[in-house]
């Protein structure tokens, strides 16, 4: 599986900082355990487990580069520094140590690394520490403190800078230089993604800006043909491509122009345009919508405003006569299987139940059932009602973009 390029970065900077992290603790360590031997006379458990714990984690360390598991490394280092700092914590005086709160530093570490590993060795330390206060409140206790007791201020003193090194020496340093990583990754990503918006916006501009064109050229073009069957023709292909251009009119006029397009408001500008444009501005013509505040991407709306389009442009010119008041309804409500319900049609006198789109030769209708099974979607027509009546059930249509990386 291909990890995205953000996701990648933020993977190296954790592994970076790990590895910085143990190499650091390994080295910090060896130095502790060689003043705790020779300069404070500190024999025993204690500077071999400072000894133990450099050298198997830098082990572990190094062995990182042959297997690559970030996840074993890390705690691989977590176990060894647990086990390393409770058993020099139990040797320098137990729950009352200097060294005991090195043990928080692991907890941080898994904080910084997962949550879920966070609170795992936050549940195991606070177990820890508990086991430590009932073993020295308690009669079983068979180690004593085996600092000598000139030395206890010097080992405080370098268990606490020791504590104080690795939390902002090491993490501190480490995580602001991956925070400034991360910010400036975000904000050149930021930028590019403004960039991509204004060019897409800009996008949506010019493509409306020339279907418009399109829909001028083919008006002045209907007007300049005498004979009236082609020029009809001529105007409903203006429609249809007046019907696109306002999706991309709607897009570019949103902040949110990325987002879905709202379809109510598509639907009535588009029907008052059309209404207009074939019954002229002062006509008697209702429109009756009843859609929920959906919101449908580009790619469904075209192909539905298509159909809406022939729809009410057949009820308009054929349906609806002169004589009496006509009435356009348009219902949409979604369904509960993520797909959606629409009603269409008029109060006109409707046409022939023997004409379909195998028996007839009008592109409106043939595109109406094409468009539908475009929308993955079926149809039907409701013979009961007066006029022309459509159920079209259809589902949201999605196209991928699958960029070249």
């Amino acid at each position: 599986m291909k990890i995205p390029i953000k996701d990648r970065y933020r993977l190296q900077d954790k592994i970076d900082l790990i590895l910085k992290v143990n190499y650091s603790s390994s080295l910090f360590a060896f130095i502790l355990g060689i003043i705790c031997l020779f300069l404070l006379d500190i024999k025993g458990v204690i500077p071999y487990a400072c000894f133990g714990f450099a050298v198997v984690n830098l082990v572990n360390t190094l062995l990182y580069k042959q297997h690559q598991n970030l996840i074993l490394t890390y705690n691989l280092t977590s176990v060894l520094a647990m086990i390393g700092a409770t058993l020099v914590t139990i040797y320098s005086g137990g729950i009352q140590s200097p060294f005991v709160f090195v043990l928080a530093i692991v907890v941080f570490a898994g904080y910084v690394t997962t949550k879920v590993f966070g609170q795992l060795y936050l549940i195991i330390n606070l177990s820890v520490l508990a086991i430590l206060f009932l073993y020295d409140v308690g009669n079983f206790k068979v180690t004593e403190n085996t600092i000598p007791l000139e030395s206890r201020d010097w080992f405080a003193f370098l268990s606490a800078v020791f504590a104080v090194y690795l939390l902002g020496g090491v993490f501190g340093k480490n995580l602001l230089r991956a925070h400034h990583k991360l910010y400036k990754s975000r904000n050149e990503i930021q930028e590019r993604i403004q960039e991509k918006e204004i060019l897409l916006k800009e996008v949506h501009h010019r493509v409306k800006n020339n279907l418009q064109t399109v829909s001028s050229l083919l008006s002045l073009q209907s007007r300049a043909i005498a004979d009236e069957k082609i020029s009809n023709i001529i105007k409903s292909s203006q429609n249809r491509v007046v019907s696109m251009a306002m999706v991309h009119e709607m897009l570019y006029k949103r902040d949110d122009y990325l987002s879905k397009i709202e379809l109510k408001p598509y639907v009535q500008e588009l029907c008052d345009y059309l209404v207009r444009s074939v019954k002229g501005n002062s006509n008697s013509v209702k429109v009756n919508l009843d859609i929920d505040d959906n919101k449908l991407s580009i790619d469904t709306i075209i192909p539905l405003g298509l159909i809406i389009n022939e729809t009410i442009t057949n009820a308009l010119k054929y349906g609806i006569t002169e004589e009496h008041d006509g009435e356009i309804h348009i219902s949409l409500h979604k369904l509960p299987n993520d797909r959606y319900e629409m009603f269409l049609g008029d109060n006109g006198i409707g046409y022939s139940e023997d004409i379909n789109p195998r028996t007839t030769n009008s592109l409106g209708l043939k595109l109406i059932y094409n468009l539908t099974r475009q929308l993955r979607g079926t149809i039907s027509r409701d013979y009961a009602k007066k006029g022309t009546y459509y159920r079209i059930e259809f589902e949201e249509i999605i196209e991928e973009f699958n960029s070249v990386d």
